[in-house]
């Protein structure tokens, strides 16, 4: 157990080269520090797998719709709103609990963080997965709201674990590290898009489909289900395995002498200090009100138009065009978009880190999305601009990609612009405007959606 403790209390290795003193609570929003911890491949890409592991629960909710949908079939209240009930709890308790645990700064062990959510992740989707064989016989309402209480749990262990894992890799002080968390999401939006066109593509087209299961061609597959939950839980244990490696890596490394691993030796006198959440956002408040409008504005367009834009071609001469790969194909092309734009920051001529300001103008900008989608074939009713390559590489791509730019430059950002003992706070403080976006997008999405 002493072992085990150890892993969790290890200070965390950051120091800048340079840092100026701060004489008041916004002395650090004019010059940036610069990073002290050298670069690691085994960190990034431990990083890159957490990023990774922090979205892929819920997007295999998502991958899972078909199934839920099968479920809930008979009760027509439960078919028309689970989806709509999900993000609802989601997005609150996400929120709610990343304000929580962001306003929570003393004697907090952000590895603990972590570990506690990939647990809890572990058990929920486990428990999903078997719910998809032993509770068949369960009715609509009981199992509604047994899917609602794993909603819940997998939104706080959401919501821990952006804490944990944006506060954790702030404190290294390297953009590099938090472009990795970024990408990793990328890759978690990605993976399942391509399955699910597969399943689909897998599935022989029937000659009588009715409205109601067009769009469901593996909703009475349970074994498909379960094997969703199960990927999920086992990318939540080996996230784990691989970040306590790494735990283990940097609380048994011996001294260090050399020039090259200098920083991994000075590490220890730099501590951690209580920040309010108000001085934070004086600090970040560019960065902050950055990536709170691109996720509110994301939320509030994309997933109401891409499930409802069609494409201008006849689905009779390819399945591309049917709406159960048509729609599924076009979440794929704003991830990749997504992805692309998580990894430009990754080139340092790129990045907006050191120009918050514009980032924060960007990030207004992409309203103009909105007038480009309406100019496509939103729910069958014809196309302004009749051009699927319009619509997939022009609007949907590039509204993806300018997502994941700012998004990750935002988040790249926020530890230079603060001290070195105010790292932590502002990597959860980030998280938490990152789920306040993607809530307040989630609510207007209603609007738009009327």
């Amino acid at each position: 157990m002493d072992r085990v403790r150890r892993l969790f209390s290890e200070p965390v290795a950051y120091e800048p080269l340079e840092e100026t003193p701060e004489e008041d609570g916004a002395g650090s929003a004019e010059t940036p520090v610069r990073p002290w911890a050298r670069f690691s491949r085994l960190e990034y890409s431990v990083f890159f797998l957490l990023g990774v592991a922090m979205l892929w629960a819920w997007n295999m909710f998502l991958a899972a719709a078909p199934y839920f949908h099968s479920r809930f079939e008979s009760n027509e209240w439960a078919a028309t709103h689970y989806q709509s009930s999900i993000l609802s709890v989601s997005t609150v308790t996400n929120l709610a609990s990343s304000y929580t645990f962001a306003r929570i700064q003393k004697n907090v062990s952000y590895p603990w963080r972590i570990t506690l959510s990939l647990l809890i992740n572990s058990v929920i989707f486990t428990l999903l997965a078997f719910s998809t064989v032993a509770m068949t016989d369960v009715s609509v309402h009981g199992y509604f709201v047994f899917v609602m209480i794993m909603v819940f749990g997998t939104s706080l262990a959401t919501g821990l674990n952006q804490n944990g894992v944006f506060a954790y890799v702030a404190g290294f002080g390297r953009e590099e590290y938090m472009q990795a968390i970024m990408s990793g999401q990328g890759i978690s939006g990605v993976l399942p898009c391509i399955i699910q066109i597969f399943s689909v593509l897998a599935v022989p087209r029937k000659v009588n489909d009715d409205q109601s299961g067009a769009g469901m061609p593996q909703g009475s597959s349970p074994k498909s289900a379960f094997i969703y939950f199960l990927t999920a839980t086992g990318v939540s244990i080996f996230t784990l395995l691989v970040f306590f490696y790494l735990l283990r890596n940097r609380t048994t490394s011996p001294p260090k002498t050399s020039n090259e691993d200098e920083d991994r030796a000075l590490v220890d006198g730099v501590e951690d200090k209580t920040v309010s959440l108000w001085t934070l956002f004086l600090k970040l408040r560019y960065l902050a009100c950055a990536v709170f409008m691109v996720f509110a504005i994301t939320m509030m367009i994309f997933p109401v138009y891409t499930s409802r834009i069609l494409s201008v071609n006849d689905p009779e001469k390819s399945r591309m065009y049917d709406p159960t790969v048509f729609i599924p194909l076009a979440f794929l092309f704003w991830n990749v978009g997504d992805l692309s734009g998580r990894m430009l920051v990754a080139i340092p001529s790129l990045s907006l880190t050191h120009r918050p300001w514009l980032a924060l103008v960007f990030s207004f900008a992409r309203v103009a999305f909105i007038p480009l989608y309406l100019l496509c074939n939103v729910s069958g009713q014809g196309a302004t601009v009749s051009s699927d390559f319009f619509y997939l590489f022009l609007v949907q791509l590039l509204f993806g990609v300018t997502n994941g730019y700012l998004a990750s430059s935002c988040m790249m950002g926020a530890s230079q612009w603060v001290s070195a003992d105010e790292r932590h706070a502002a990597g959860g403080f980030m998280g938490m405007m990152l789920v306040g976006g993607l809530t307040a997008g989630s609510l207007l999405s209603f609007v738009v959606s009327s």
